[in-house]
């Protein structure tokens, strides 16, 4: 359509595609004040927040109160995945703070993180954090690592998520932890913060244009056999997170890393690129030798299952790279390949049910990557230092999400899915999240940049039935712009912890030089 944007996911039956036209005199042009959407804090009730959706023409889940465990909070109630009982609908999500020794051992930081996840009150701690299976598949030199020489640090994270969870309910029961085994593929830094060092699955001619790789440097493709050995140390880090005590693994497939990369591999070469079967098959090697080496492990997936085309990077309106040349578009996964800015998402329900056929026992649903496409993965209103400002009210953005994990629940109803892109919704997020698994949209909510500003908002909302307004998550992305350069990551704004740390001034600064302070 002429002069309009088109954003949508397509329905499965590829029959009723849903899609959202927001006219390109609507997006603003130059990010000045009076050019932003309305803040979540200047919508002073859910009917005002129904009214700003009504205005999108999208529509959202919303309870008019946030409802206690007492009262019957659906997010209260217990559910059975591969064979244990999760005691709530809350999940948090892995959330890596660029904080780790460079040993991969954790920090005082990463402690502190992980006891807040065990403090959250939520009954779901989905990897907690992104452990590199490699030191060379770091996306920093201080990410966590899961290997044998980090095996006592990886108990030290889930003693700490232990014992705050003991401290704030009391007991363990129902509580179900993970560690997310991950490789950075494209977005690796295992030496330098400031120096890439990618291994790619294969040459993606705009995302080699973004992020400056040479399409003629075939050294950073993986090769299969490297690919053999980083499948053995998957498998080897599971056994490190079982040994440890860990109740399952989750196999990183999102955010456009290694294993979410090899998915869109059409044009490699060889048994792991092509169609699905070869495009997957490093994933599923993965799942089914720890399958057979660890029956008693229990394996998540967090995945991508839509990306779109990469976007500038700008300090104005977000725009797309030009793509034109590139249709029909071969190098995105749950995309439409005769308009990549259009979600299709038969392939990747395709992909989930293989997944449950080889055994996984829940998935995590999120999108894109913060790398090439903030505003799809995290929507917000202030963009990181590496992003753009948003082409559409974020609320938009986590609409895409939420109704994303709908119609996958509705093709695989059996599943147990977590449901990403919350956060945004700040005051009403428990509103959403209620009435999104009161009607069956999704099992869980994940919470992610939320909990570094308000670890305790499940156990508030089931004990309490309201928040901390003070706590909030505002979606400042300052937990993304201070790792961009270098600094540990964490809410800079509305923790106390971080607001007394010496990053803090250097956060200032390095805002004010961007001319954002």
């Amino acid at each position: 359509m002429v002069g309009e944007r088109r954003f949508g996911v397509g329905d499965p039956s590829h029959k009723f595609p849903i899609e959202v036209f927001i006219p390109q005199s609507n997006l603003p042009k130059m990010p000045t004040e009076a050019d932003k959407y309305p803040k979540i804090a200047q919508l002073k009730s859910v009917d005002a927040l129904r009214a700003r959706l009504t205005e999108l023409g999208v529509a959202l889940p919303l309870d008019d109160e946030i409802q206690t465990a007492a009262a019957g909070s659906p997010l209260a109630q217990p559910i059975d995945v591969g064979g244990f009982r999760v005691g709530n609908r809350w999940c948090i999500h892995p959330m890596e703070g660029w904080d780790a020794n460079r040993d991969g051992s954790p920090s005082d930081y990463t402690l502190r993180r992980w006891r807040n996840f065990g403090r959250s009150g939520a009954k779901l701690i989905w990897g907690g954090e992104a452990a590199a299976v490699q030191p060379d598949g770091r996306a920093n030199p201080n990410q966590t690592l899961a290997t044998p020489e980090n095996k006592r640090g990886l108990a030290q994270l889930l003693e700490e998520c232990h014992a705050g969870h003991r401290e704030q309910c009391g007991t363990l029961d129902g509580l179900l932890v993970g560690l997310q085994l991950t490789h950075s593929g494209r977005f690796c830094k295992p030496a330098d913060h400031a120096k890439w060092a990618p291994r790619i699955a294969y040459h993606h001619p705009l995302l080699d244009e973004k992020f400056k790789i040479d399409p003629a440097n075939d050294a950073c493709v993986l090769t299969d056999d490297e690919l053999e050995t980083l499948i053995d140390d998957y498998v080897a880090a599971a056994h490190l997170a079982a040994d440890v005590g860990y109740q399952f693994v989750d196999v990183k497939a999102c955010h456009g890393y290694l294993l979410h990369e090899f998915l869109s591999a059409r044009t490699r070469p060889g048994r792991f690129g092509g169609d699905l079967d070869g495009r997957s098959r490093v994933l599923f090697t993965i799942i089914d030798r720890i399958r057979s080496e660890l029956p008693s492990l229990m394996i998540g997936v967090r995945l991508s299952v839509f990306d779109t085309v990469p976007y500038r990077t700008s300090r104005e309106v977000g725009q797309p790279m030009d793509y034109a040349q590139l249709l029909p578009y071969g190098w995105g996964f749950g995309v439409d390949e005769h308009d990549p800015l259009r979600f299709d998402l038969a392939e990747p329900i395709e992909l989930m049910r293989r997944l449950v056929a080889h055994g996984v026992a829940m998935i995590n649903i999120t999108c894109g990557s913060p790398y090439y496409v903030p505003h799809i993965q995290r929507p917000a209103i202030f963009p990181p230092s590496d992003g753009y400002q948003p082409p559409e009210d974020p609320l938009v953005g986590v609409w895409r999400q939420l109704d994303a994990v709908r119609q996958c629940k509705a093709a695989l109803p059996d599943v147990p899915f977590v449901g990403s892109g919350y956060s945004y919704l700040q005051d009403y997020l428990p509103h959403a999240a209620q009435r999104a698994v009161r009607d069956g949209w999704v099992d869980f909510v994940g919470l992610g940049r939320m909990v570094l500003s308000y670890p305790e908002l499940p156990q508030d909302c089931l004990v309490e039935g309201k928040l901390k307004r003070k706590l909030v998550c505002r979606t400042f992305s300052d937990c993304t712009t201070a790792p961009r350069h270098g600094l540990i990551s964490g809410c800079y704004p509305l923790d106390e912890y971080y607001k007394r740390i010496p990053e803090r001034e250097q956060l200032v600064a390095i805002k004010q030089k961007l001319g954002e302070g």
